[in-house]
């Protein structure tokens, strides 16, 4: 699986502790510090300060920072004030993941908005269900991604029970140059009317995809090879690997499979990637969708 997906939190503190404790451990010590600082610190009155030859005043300078005792002080104050509420690290981190959260849906929510034709509108996309279906599911994939090969059975399971499902495939070959090659044999049969088929039959084969496989599963599939193999060399399908590539890109698309049902996301492949799926498409064909 080509997936960057963030682990859950307890997955992250069990396995990355020192990292995902970092960023909070950092913030109370930070507020403690400061907090230290200006209990240990007694500021020379401005008067007293005012009458004091320039001399003397630059000698006390350096009473602004922390005596070794009250360094040792403030340590201690923090040490303790960590042993005794060991549950703000994880009120801070969890406060930090749903902030973090929030701000990269908000970024996807632009970045579709913005690039909402190339998504879902593109005239020539590889389609599968209904063509001129309600709402639209686009899948970013790989052929030897294993995750998006498990992941092939709840897009047949939506096509299949939802008739008015219209589900749109954007080639991203980031795993081998034989995933590349697998994609040029795709977008190639797609030219005979058979993408839907052949996207399947490699998803469905176990082991790595590149050309060879691919043209063996179309020869299979009954297309005509001659012309398939003219195609895949064609500008038509360098120009739209290329620009799946880039739209992904725009979109911080970097792992597969990834799906985008209206303004929403779904990065990898659940176990109950149909669920969810199913559940955002009824729930935009209700709210209705502009560009989906």
């Amino acid at each position: 699986m080509s997936v960057n997906q963030r682990p859950g939190l307890l997955r992250a503190l069990t396995e990355r502790n020192a990292l995902w404790l970092a960023v909070p451990m950092l913030a109370i010590i930070v507020g403690l510090v400061v907090i230290g600082r200006s209990a240990v610190t007694t500021p020379t009155p401005a008067t007293a300060q005012a009458d004091k030859p320039a001399a003397a005043a630059d000698t006390a300078a350096p009473a602004a920072g922390f005596t070794p005792d009250q360094k040792q002080a403030i340590e201690q104050i923090i040490k303790s004030y960590l042993v005794t509420n060991p549950e703000i690290l994880v009120d801070a981190q969890t406060a930090l993941e749903e902030k973090m959260e929030k701000a990269q849906t908000e970024k996807l929510k632009a970045a579709i908005t913005e690039n909402a034709a190339a998504i879902y509108r593109e005239p020539n996309a590889s389609v599968a269900g209904n063509p001129a279906g309600d709402i639209t599911v686009v899948e970013f994939f790989d052929y030897n991604c294993g995750y998006c090969k498990r992941g092939l059975h709840d897009v047949i399971k939506l096509v299949e029970t939802d008739p008015k499902v219209r589900v749109v495939f954007k080639e991203l070959p980031i795993l081998s140059k034989g995933s590349e090659e697998a994609s040029r044999v795709a977008l190639a049969a797609r030219m005979q009317g058979k993408y839907w088929e052949i996207h399947k039959a490699m998803l469905e084969t176990k082991g790595q995809l590149n050309e060879a496989t691919g043209l063996l599963l179309a020869e299979k599939l009954g297309l005509d090879m001659a012309k398939l193999k003219q195609d895949m060399a064609s500008p038509e399908v360098e120009a739209e690997v290329k620009k799946s590539e880039d739209l992904a890109k725009k979109m911080g698309v970097n792992g597969t499979p990834h799906f985008l049902v209206g303004d929403r996301a779904i990065p990898g492949a659940p176990e109950d990637l149909y669920d969810q799926l199913a559940k955002h498409v009824a729930e935009l064909r209700k709210q209705g969708c502009a560009y989906c």
